[in-house]
């Protein structure tokens, strides 16, 4: 039997809100930063996506159909590559034409619509599958869910969409004693077939890989392909899921991680019996070895990976519920910029920037907010999100419900009384923490 290393990378960037006023309301309609966004995207092309698109071509051209990799490109990064570095865009070309890189189908805007809508999904991965056949002459077979958002019912959906193979997170509390190691289907539909994250190995790569206070550090090639091995002759896939921005960004090249994808694969050639697959090889070449069932949402983030980083307090459920109040009228709506707006609000970012778990509970934030608190990403959302609401009113004519529901006075009103209450439940969680580690001392 041949055992496979899945290597995946997700490449996104968000479209950044720029500081968006009250008063800029029925007035200003640039929402998204310029500069900011050409800058981040010119900045990771330097650190990142060159240099290992770079190394990726290198390995290709050594090892042949040996070294195999997959990416999940949102559609807001490849359109920041067009606008600000064409040249990442024309190294994914490259690699695109070499036949060993798989790219997999997600939702275009990298949002939340799974948990929402199912018309606005949909819709969403079709633009996403037109924008890859469009830049890359490929149509995708396997599917990668924003976030690796995922549970049954999302499953039922993406299968409907014509994609049988879906990567996806792999939590304890979901496996219990089997391993992430192996291949999976779902429970209420087995033709859907799941590839689960090995979180242990992915995060030692994506997160301590530079950690010098880590039992493990230094992380050599050797080492890994050792770690490899011991997981025993049962082991029959070992999916490394992990950000593209691992490479060069989240740990620096000063940390020798660009050194380590390159000798990595030597090093697994020469010390184990693992060969290097695609998602879609993976799921061809292996039988599921149980059902999973998953009623409730799964994702990669946080200890109890569920949707709560980004969905888990009333502000972000307020934003989210108001971004959707407007779907019905943007399913008739013909104006192309309302709709561009409309997407890039979609973006699983903006609600995660809202998130206080980190900011109360000292958790650990993997990116880098520009907003000083939740709170003022929540009222910079909510403004921004109220004249898009006037902008539709106007281009779709009387909106008698929509303006009932969600005025813009109404809607900032509420906004702001959120903010506080949040604040309000953060100060005396706080406090009461406070308070019961002063009794236990």
């Amino acid at each position: 039997m041949m055992k496979s290393v899945c290597f995946y990378f997700q490449v996104h960037q968000p479209f950044r809100l720029r500081t968006y006023r009250f008063f800029d309301i029925g007035d200003q309609h640039d929402y998204f930063d310029e500069y900011a966004n050409r800058y981040a995207i010119m900045q990771l092309a330097e650190k990142c996506y060159l240099p290992a698109n770079s190394i990726l071509l290198e390995l290709i051209e050594k090892y042949g159909k040996k070294f195999r990799v997959a990416f999940s490109i949102s559609g807001m990064a490849l359109d920041q590559f067009e606008m600000y570095a064409p040249e990442v865009l024309e190294s994914f070309k490259k690699l695109a034409k070499t036949g060993n890189v798989e790219f997999l189908a997600e939702t275009n805007d990298h949002g939340l619509s799974s948990l929402k809508s199912k018309n606005e999904f949909v819709r969403q991965v079709k633009l996403h599958e037109k924008k890859l056949k469009d830049l890359f002459g490929i149509k995708p077979k396997a599917f990668r869910n924003t976030e690796l958002i995922y549970n049954d019912e999302i499953g039922n959906h993406i299968f409907e969409m014509g994609y049988n193979t879906v990567l996806t997170e792999g939590p304890k509390h979901i496996l219990g004693w089997k391993s992430p190691n192996l291949l999976y289907c779902s429970a209420t539909n087995p033709k859907v077939k799941l590839l689960m994250k090995n979180f242990q190995l992915s995060d030692d790569i994506a997160f301590r890989f530079s950690v010098k206070q880590w039992s493990e550090w230094p992380l050599t090639t050797e080492k890994f392909a050792g770690w490899l091995n011991d997981l025993g002759t049962n082991a029959e896939v070992v999916n490394l899921f992990l950000d593209y921005e691992t490479f060069g960004q989240n740990q620096s090249k000063k940390s020798g991680i660009f050194e380590f994808l390159k000798n990595l694969p030597e090093a697994i050639f020469k010390q184990t019996d693992f060969q290097f697959q695609t998602p879609s090889q993976v799921s061809a070449s292996l039988q599921p070895a149980s059902p999973l069932h998953i009623p409730y949402p799964i994702s990669w983030a946080d200890e109890e990976r569920d949707i709560t980083a980004w969905l888990g307090n009333d502000m972000q459920k307020e934003a989210f519920n108001k971004l959707f109040d407007l779907e019905s009228f943007m399913e008739k709506c013909k104006d192309k910029q309302l709709l561009s707006d409309w997407d890039k609000l979609h973006t699983s970012d903006h609600f995660y920037y809202m998130s206080t778990k980190w900011f109360s509970e000292g958790v650990v934030k993997t990116r880098i907010s520009p907003y000083n608190s939740p709170y003022d990403a929540f009222i910079n959302y909510m403004n921004v999100l109220t004249d898009l609401e006037i902008r539709v009113k106007n281009s779709c004519g009387d909106l008698k419900d929509l303006s009932a529901n969600s005025g813009v006075k109404k809607s900032t009103t509420r906004a702001k009384k959120t903010a506080t209450s949040a604040k309000k439940a953060s100060a005396s969680k706080q406090t009461s923490k406070k308070k019961t580690s002063s009794e236990t001392k």
